[in-house]
């Protein structure tokens, strides 16, 4: 058996991958301790130190893979994830760069392709963008004319809320939120348009009840549908091991009858 062998089979194992996965969490903890001004007196160096050497397993982790499948590391979109993550949280981070230190943080979404029950969340979302996307047209759409129409109509009296087609459309978001729309924007409105109702309550219930569950119905699909393909692949992997076995059985039976 070559090394790279040794080293695949060495990945495959759960004490692995389970190992990978307390790394990213104990380096979850300590970026978050590092926000703290009193623990970072105290202990930054320790903390700044383990930080540095949880990246360190992280960058091994990357070459081993490397190392293990060569040009075909790249052909697998979690290997580029875990790639680019890793990659940004080798950019120097100086005073200048407050930016980039920031973006450490981002070592915690290597939970998302370590554990594979977050990675099925994941592809579920990415399949249902295209469907999506047709969603947000349409909500897009009704924003546009609910904007035009709130700038025309009230915004000669209520200019901070809706007086451009910027601030109605941030208007009628708040509203689409149920974020203080009753008390906050809609009653003043009607104090001064009391029909002004016949606009807002049904904007309320397109956007919010209608189209928002719509979108949460494709990701639903879309998440049962990836499921269930995984599962598909696991039978068929099931099965294929299964014919073998029973193939080399036969063989056997086969020899010894000769």
């Amino acid at each position: 058996m070559t090394v790279r062998q040794r080293l695949a089979d060495l990945f495959e194992r759960p004490i692995v991958h389970n190992g990978i996965l307390c790394v990213i969490l104990f380096n979850a903890v300590l970026l978050g301790l590092e926000t703290s001004k009193t623990v970072m007196a105290t202990s930054g160096g320790l903390i700044r130190a383990l930080d540095t050497l949880c990246l360190a397993i992280f960058v091994v982790e990357i070459i081993l893979k490397l190392f293990i499948h060569g040009p075909r590391f790249f052909r697998v979109g979690w290997n580029i994830f875990d790639f680019v993550i890793v990659g940004v949280s080798l950019m120097p981070g100086g005073a200048g760069l407050t930016v980039l230190r920031a973006l450490r943080i981002l070592r915690v979404l290597r939970v998302i392709s370590v554990a594979p029950s977050l990675r099925r969340v994941v592809e579920g979302f990415v399949t249902a963008l295209p469907g999506m996307a047709s969603v947000f047209l349409l909500m897009g759409l009704l924003f546009y004319i609910g904007a035009v129409m709130t700038t025309k109509l009230f915004g000669e009296s209520f200019p901070e809320w809706f007086g451009t087609l910027g601030r109605s459309g941030y208007s009628l978001f708040q509203i689409m939120t149920l974020e203080s729309w009753s008390m906050g924007i809609v009653r003043p409105v009607m104090v001064e348009y009391p029909h002004a109702w016949m606009f807002f309550v049904p904007f309320i219930l397109v956007t919010t009840f209608a189209v928002v569950n719509l979108l949460v119905g494709l990701i639903v699909n879309s998440m049962q549908d990836a499921h269930a393909e995984e599962d598909h692949a696991a039978t068929d992997a099931y099965r294929d091991i299964v014919m073998a076995k029973l193939t080399a059985i036969e063989k056997r039976l086969d020899e010894k009858e000769r």
